[in-house]
C-alpha cells in the first residue's frame, strides 16, 4: 500500500471512536485530512467539531460540519489527531504542520485522545523528526540558544507564522530518552509558547495503519 492508502486505512478505523459523540475534537495534518473527508458521511450524527487550526476549520466547514470554540463546549469526548512520531509508550512528537499549541490544548481538554498514524511514524526513540517549538517572535534567538545548550540544533522555520501569530524553531539532533523531563524543561524556558512533545498528555489510543491491518496501541 502507498502511504496515502495507509493514511486512509487508519483514518477509516478512527470512525469507530466517534460513534455516539456529538462534538468531536479534530486535529491537523495529512492523515486527519482523510478523516475529515470521511466525516462527510457522518455529519448528520455530529452536532459540531472543535478544530486545532484554521485549515482544519475550513475543511470541516466545507463538508457542512459547524465548528465551535473550545471555550463554549467544555470537555470534549474524543479528539482525533495524527503525529509526526510515536514511541512504544504512546509519547508523541507533533507540530510538523505548525498547529502544536492548539493541538495540545484540545488534547488536554479531551477525555480520550485517539492518535492515527501510518507505521512509518513509529520509532523506538523520539527525535529523528525535528522537534517543533513554538516561540514568541522576540524570544526566538534566545530560545534557540537554550536549545543548543540542551544538545539540539534549532532551525528557524523562516517566513512561517502559526495561527497564534508566533514562530517555530525545529530542533534537530535530539535523542529524546526522557520525553516527560524534556517537555518540562523546554516549556519552562521564557518565550516558549509550547513544545511539540506530547508526553504528559499523550495519546490514550494509537491506531497504526500497516497495510495488513490496523494495529491498536493502548
Amino acid at each position: 500500500m502507498t502511504q496515502d492508502e495507509l493514511k486512509k486505512q487508519v483514518a477509516q478505523s478512527a470512525l469507530e471512536y466517534i460513534k455516539g459523540v456529538s462534538i468531536v475534537g479534530v486535529g491537523t495534518g495529512s492523515t486527519v485530512n482523510f478523516f475529515i473527508e470521511m466525516l462527510a458521511d457522518f455529519k448528520a450524527d455530529i452536532e459540531a467539531a472543535v478544530s486545532s487550526s484554521d485549515a482544519t476549520t475550513q475543511r470541516l466547514k466545507n463538508i457542512g460540519i459547524p465548528v465551535l470554540e473550545l471555550n463554549s463546549v467544555g470537555d470534549i469526548e474524543v479528539y482525533i489527531d495524527g503525529a509526526d512520531e510515536v514511541d512504544p509508550r504512546k509519547k508523541l512528537i507533533k507540530g510538523g504542520g505548525g498547529a502544536l499549541t492548539r493541538e495540545k490544548i484540545i488534547a488536554a481538554a479531551s477525555k480520550k485522545f485517539v492518535c492515527i498514524v501510518d507505521d512509518s511514524k513509529c520509532v523506538d526513540v523520539l527525535g529523528k523528526f525535528p522537534l517543533p517549538v513554538e516561540v514568541i517572535p522576540m524570544a526566538r534567538s534566545y530560545v534557540a540558544r537554550e536549545m543548543v545548550k540542551l544538545g539540539g540544533q534549532p532551525i528557524w522555520r523562516e517566513d512561517y507564522y502559526t495561527d497564534n501569530g508566533c514562530e517555530i524553531l525545529d530542533v534537530h539532533n535530539l535523542d529524546i530518552i526522557n520525553p516527560m523531563e524534556l517537555e518540562r524543561t523546554i516549556n519552562d524556558i521564557t518565550g516558549v509558547v509550547t513544545v511539540g512533545l506530547f508526553s504528559h498528555r499523550d495519546a490514550d489510543i494509537v491506531l497504526i495503519g500497516n497495510g495488513d491491518k490496523v494495529d491498536i496501541m493502548r
